[in-house]
Order: structure tokens, then sequence, then C-alpha cells
């Protein structure tokens, strides 16, 4: 007898690079438990790294940012085209933007036996802000949902409580979704590193754009040293350039004139950043799923200081391995600053307690598990009790 076909697994992401950088151990994890795993995405350098891991890689031509109708008519029929082609036995839509326009392309090719899983990794500030805009934003993306057919036993993963209750808010019959804190961190490659020492250095690591705070981080950090506090700035990341939130390459340069200020760009390995910074810090404005650059940071022993909003919450916690700043404000964001540079003590203490808040819940092992048992929970027949009550 012939051996059953292997289930497929087709990940639905905007960038190949981000599918790398967070969702490769889950796919690693799904293809060792039996899955063929295709990738759509928009392939750029990264497609062949990707492809290396034995993944096949279908290439999307998404306009990445955009939203207008026209486009996004055009993107769902040509997932419903490919839906309609490869008939995987679970999709997986990645973010906010894969989930409304692959759930609407999902009903459009009429795949009724086709699993849906959809993680949100931060419903972000387009979602989850109190204006006509983002309630909209929450219509549609019910309505994807819904066409994706949640209500037939899908899943739905978010990756904080905060998305999880604002997806619940006013929603008649909300959709049940599972809690898994980000995509996971390599605790064996980010091992607890000692203090630097030398002058008081923290580090944001992120894409160089607006949403991400590098602005307000920028002025806080001036402030703090205008008023006495001997503190340096490390900002590593590239400048998105495909974003409209991108902060503009001559804006990064004069930041790097600055006394204080250092700007590295892409880095490959952040733990030479953790090396020589004793303080992480995450200055967003709007909400994140996860940050995975809080992650490592907390997993190389790091004090870390962040805004306080949905995402970041969940890795750094007041009091114990953080110090919380509201959004958008840079004055409190270099009072917060000041305080844990003047501070050795403290800074030494909430460094300790940050390898304890990601080990283990938040490695790549345990994230990886429990994504591959949601896989194999939605593929597995479930056992149909008999009338005189056994199976």
């Amino acid at each position: 007898m012939p051996d059953a076909p292997r289930p497929t697994l087709l990940f639905v992401v905007t960038e190949d690079w981000y599918f790398r950088s967070h969702r490769l151990p889950t796919a690693r994890a799904a293809r060792d438990a039996g899955f063929d795993v295709a990738v759509a995405c928009r392939v750029a350098k990264d497609g062949p790294a990707i492809a290396a891991e034995g993944f096949r890689v279908i290439p999307l031509p998404w306009r990445r940012g955009s939203f207008n109708p026209l486009s996004a008519l055009g993107d769902i029929r040509r997932l419903a085209r490919l839906y309609r082609r490869e008939r995987p036995t679970i999709i997986h839509h990645i973010a906010v933007k894969p989930t409304v326009l692959g759930g609407f392309a999902l009903f459009l090719a009429g795949l009724r036996d086709t699993r849906v899983v959809a993680t949100l990794a931060g419903l972000g500030l387009g979602l989850s802000g109190t204006g006509t805009k983002a309630a909209l934003g929450r219509v549609l993306l019910r309505l994807a949902l819904n066409a994706a057919g949640w209500r037939r036993g899908q899943a739905l993963v978010v990756q904080n409580s905060d998305d999880a209750a604002l997806l619940a808010a006013g929603w008649p019959r909300p959709p049940a979704s599972r809690l898994i804190r980000g995509s996971g961190v390599d605790l064996t490659h980010y091992e607890e590193l000692a203090e630097p020492l030398g002058p008081v250095t923290c580090a944001q690591v992120s894409r160089m754009l607006t949403l991400k705070g590098v602005e307000d981080l920028v002025a806080a950090v001036r402030l703090a040293r205008a008023q006495g506090t001997d503190l340096r700035l490390i900002l590593a990341g590239a400048p998105d350039t495909d974003s409209p939130a991108a902060i503009p390459q001559a804006t990064l340069d004069t930041w790097a004139a600055e006394p204080g200020i250092e700007w590295l760009g892409a880095v490959s390995d952040v733990r030479t950043v953790w090396a020589r910074a004793g303080i992480a810090v995450l200055a967003s404005r709007g909400g994140e799923g996860v940050p995975k650059s809080l992650l490592e940071a907390a997993a190389c022993g790091r004090a870390i200081v962040a805004t306080d909003v949905p995402g970041s919450r969940e890795v750094a916690v007041e009091g114990r391995n953080a110090l919380l700043a509201p959004p958008r404000d840079p004055e409190a964001l270099a009072a917060v600053l000041a305080r844990l540079a003047q501070d050795a003590a403290l800074r030494r203490r909430l460094g300790l307690a940050s390898r304890g808040v990601v080990d283990p819940e938040f490695g790549e092992a345990e994230v990886g598990r429990r994504m591959r048992d949601l896989y194999l929970g939605l593929v597995t027949p479930v056992p149909v009790p008999r009338r005189d009550g056994g199976l």
C-alpha cells in the first residue's frame, strides 16, 4: 500500500526577509512533523536562504503598504488562483494584510476543506487606534476572518493579550484565539552577557521607522545628555525605504554626526550590539506583536526601557526587568533613561531578571512546539463518541 500523501502547509507572508527572520523555526517544526512546506511572499534577497531549508518559495508581487481597492482586488484574485492551484491542507496567513486579503481570496477560491491559521503579529497603530480608519480596518479584518471560515474550527493566533481583547471588543461572537507570544528566540544563540564597561550606552535594534519611535528616542537622549547624564545611543537597523514611515537617510546621517549617537545600519549579529550596550530600548509609538529585538536583548540579560504599548509589555515587565515610558513623549523617556543610566544597581537587577522573563516561554523550541501542535490538531481527525459513550 502506498504511503499516505504528506499534508501541505502554505505560509502567506508579505516579505521574504520577515519570514526568514521570524518564521523559520516554526516552518522547521512543521517540516519535522511531516508537512511539506511552501512559502508565498515577495521575494528579494532572502528567497534563496528559505529555499535552502527545503521550503518551496512562491513569488508574490505584493504592493507593499498599499490597501487601495484596485491593488487589493488584484492581490485577492492572485491569491485565489494560487490557492486553487496549490490546494494546500493548511494555509497560514501571517500579519494583518495577508489575513485580510487571504481570507477573501480563500472564499473566492471556494476551498471549503482547507484549514486556515491566521497570526496577527501585532495590530499596530492602524487597527488599535480609536479613529474611524482603525474601526473600519477592524471591520474588514472581521469580515475576512469570517470569509476564511473561522467558525468552522480554524485557528486565530494573537501574540499578546491586548490584541486578543481588542479583537473581541464589540464582536457579537468573537473567534476563539490562541495566545502564542511571539515568534521565538534562540536561547542557545543568545546567552547572558556581562554588562559592558565604560560609558553607559543604550541601543535600539529595529527598522529605522517613525512608527518605531526612533525620532522620540533620539530626542530623549539629547535631553538626557543636555541635563547632565553621560549616556550614549546606538541605533542598529536599516532604513526601510519601501515604507512610508521610513526615516530618511539624510536624517540618519545627521544624527550619527552628533556627539553620543551612533548609527550602525543593518547588523547581521545583534549580539555585538548587546556586548556594547547595557540598556535595550524600544520606543515604539504603537502596538507590537511581541518585538523580537526585545526578546533577543532580554535573552542577553539586558535591562529594558520600552514604551507602554501592546506587545512590548509582554517582554518588558515594569519593575521586574524593565522601566516603561508613555509613547510619543521624549521628556518622559529621557527621565526614565537618565534614571537607569545613573543607577548601576538598578540596571544589574533588571538585567539579571530579563533572562527569566523569556526562558522558556519565548524560546524558539517552545513556540515551535505550540505551533506544530496547532497544525497537527487541524489535520488530525477528532474521534466521534459512539452512542454507548465509547470511542
